[in-house]
């Protein structure tokens, strides 16, 4: 499967007064992780939504194992997992210094504009550069 590595370093406004990264970022950073992932493969989100394609999170679930801390470097791993007839399955893996701290899998729902589904579009099923 395609996998890509974002580098992250939490800022201020994403912790807690404690400098704890709060739970909510997480997800945002899977985003991050996902988009990364996709312009890897030569396409871009921003391309797909001309196209009247959209990538709706329909399930989102995310494990937090051990605290990140403001200003620590962090390493995003984000892997496709699968991709259906409609869904596109993701797993991340956020880690420090090798040591994992979150985990997370998402799925997103091929749209219409409309919001009715649809088929994921070929480009995003033919083999892409980097992949197994």
């Amino acid at each position: 499967m395609t996998v890509n590595i974002i580098r992250i370093r939490p800022r201020y406004s994403e912790c807690d007064p404690m400098g704890v990264v709060h739970h909510t970022v997480y997800p945002i950073w899977f985003e991050m992780g996902r988009t990364e992932l996709l312009r890897m493969t030569g396409v871009s989100y921003r391309e797909l939504e001309e196209q009247d394609i959209l990538l709706a999170v329909v399930r989102l679930d995310v494990r937090y194992r051990s605290p990140a801390r403001y200003d620590e470097e962090l390493e995003l791993e984000t892997e496709l997992k699968s991709v259906g007839r409609v869904k596109v399955v993701h797993e991340y893996r956020l880690k420090r210094d090798g040591d994992l701290l979150v985990t997370g899998t998402t799925t997103l729902a091929c749209l219409n504009r409309d919001g009715t589904p649809r088929l994921i579009p070929e480009l995003m099923l033919a083999p892409q550069p980097g992949s197994d």
